[in-house]
């Protein structure tokens, strides 16, 4: 006796239409993540260059940043995101490529922030050695 099996229709979830977002983009010395979202800091699309196929030291150069930008650029392709703030943080090699891979993929860009973490006065230092 064969099981009956229902096919439940799932509801397409509705596509926000967003004109205006934000770019944030992590360019660390092991890898880039770039997150786009709205103005309220709602995730819309995210890539990393782990997750575009690069391994190794190959995720942190700026050829890495610029196909990122492109499959995150490709996620929220259907939302109508037009118009970024960028933020940068972080000092790898991608951060420069990233940002015009931005502007490359059909974005214009508003403003850009770089909010890297600077240290006031560091960490304590080590003590002095003695022989």
């Amino acid at each position: 006796m064969a099981a009956k099996t229902k096919s439940r229709s799932k509801k397409k979830k509705a596509v926000r239409q967003v004109s205006q977002g934000c770019a944030y983009i992590q360019a660390t010395y092991n890898n880039t993540i770039v997150t786009l979202t709205d103005l309220n800091g709602n995730t819309l699309g995210w890539s990393s260059a782990g997750n575009c196929g690069f391994k190794g030291p190959k995720k942190s150069t700026p050829y890495a940043a610029s196909i990122i930008v492109r499959t995150a650029a490709e996620s929220v392709k259907e939302t109508g995101l037009k118009e970024l703030n960028v933020f940068v943080k972080g000092v790898g090699s991608g951060r420069d490529s990233a940002v015009r891979a931005l502007n490359a993929n059909g974005f214009h860009v508003l403003s850009l922030k770089d909010t890297t973490p600077l240290p006031h006065n560091g960490c304590r230092p080590r003590k002095p050695r003695r022989i």
